[in-house]
């Protein structure tokens, strides 16, 4: 029986340098926002032991240019094997990153039941110019990390994707760093992005009753699909280790969630959608 789900959320969660509802203006932008999405079961495998899942994810973007971005997610799911046996996933993520890409601080959560089976929490940076991270991880043990070359925290990777949606090329290789696999996972992804979809395509997938609720109706949107892999696979043809795909809104919020593990896949449907106050910046900030 698969014990726990990667973060669903590594990369492409999403969160983005953050604009107003509706204020989108030729730039990068994130309306700060709450979602939740309901887990099921798209398909699994017989190779996958499961049968049945359910759950929820709920996710919240805070924060801005000024103070920097927090993002909170929890993803609860409840899987049954062949055999009846069911077992309650909880994963919780909290992040914070500076608006100039070079701070982030992580902290995840891993919960059997009502067993921690893993904790993981540190900080990251680098100095101005320099393409090095140091990182220092506190849980599960004590220990100094340095990652070479061209590192892109979440909130970065994200600006990055969402401007290269914008300028209309398809495809968005890079390499992330969110503090996932116990601190100490460089994450090898390539991004495949779709042509804009008209405005009101762009709805499909979004309830009626929340469309009015971020100004979905006065958007473009894109199909994105991210490709997750270990870091060992770079330079081969290795399988990727999960597949996300989705529908990218421009403010950032995303829809139609299809996360793919091999032997079997779940879909989040976005069921419930609160917007919450743009950062107000302070004089000289």
């Amino acid at each position: 029986m698969y014990n726990s789900l990667p973060r669903l959320f590594s990369a492409a969660t999403l969160a983005l340098a953050m604009a107003a509802p509706g204020a989108w203006a030729g730039g990068v932008g994130l309306a700060p926002h709450q979602a939740v999405y309901e887990i099921s079961l798209e398909r699994a495998s017989t190779a996958s032991g499961i049968t049945e899942m359910s759950g929820r994810m709920v996710y919240e973007l805070a924060g801005g240019s000024c103070s920097g971005y927090t993002q909170n997610m929890r993803f609860v799911t409840r899987v049954t094997d062949r055999n009846g046996t069911s077992i309650l996933n909880d994963l919780r993520t909290s992040s914070w990153e500076a608006a100039a890409g070079d701070k982030m601080r992580f902290n995840l959560s891993q919960y059997r039941g009502k067993e921690l089976t893993e904790t993981t929490e540190g900080t990251a940076g680098r100095e101005p110019g320099d393409a090095m991270v140091e990182v220092e991880l506190s849980k599960p043990a004590t220990r100094a990390l340095q990652l070479e070359g061209k590192v892109y925290f979440p909130i970065q990777h994200s600006m990055a994707l969402l401007e290269a949606a914008r300028q209309g090329r398809h495809q968005f290789p890079a390499r992330l760093y969110d503090g996932s696999e116990q601190g100490e996972t460089v994450f090898e992804t390539n991004s495949f992005i779709g042509n804009a979809l008209p405005k009101e395509t762009a709805l499909t997938g979004v309830p009626e009753s929340l469309r009015g609720v971020a100004q979905f109706g006065q958007m473009h949107a894109w199909p994105v699909a991210i490709s997750y892999y270990e870091p060992e696979a770079r330079g081969t043809d290795a399988a990727p280790s999960y597949e996300l795909a989705f529908r990218f809104h421009e403010n950032g919020i995303s829809s139609n969630l299809l996360i793919d593990y091999g032997d079997f896949a779940i879909r989040g449907k976005l069921t419930e959608l609160t917007m919450l106050d743009a950062e107000k910046c302070k004089p000289g900030q």
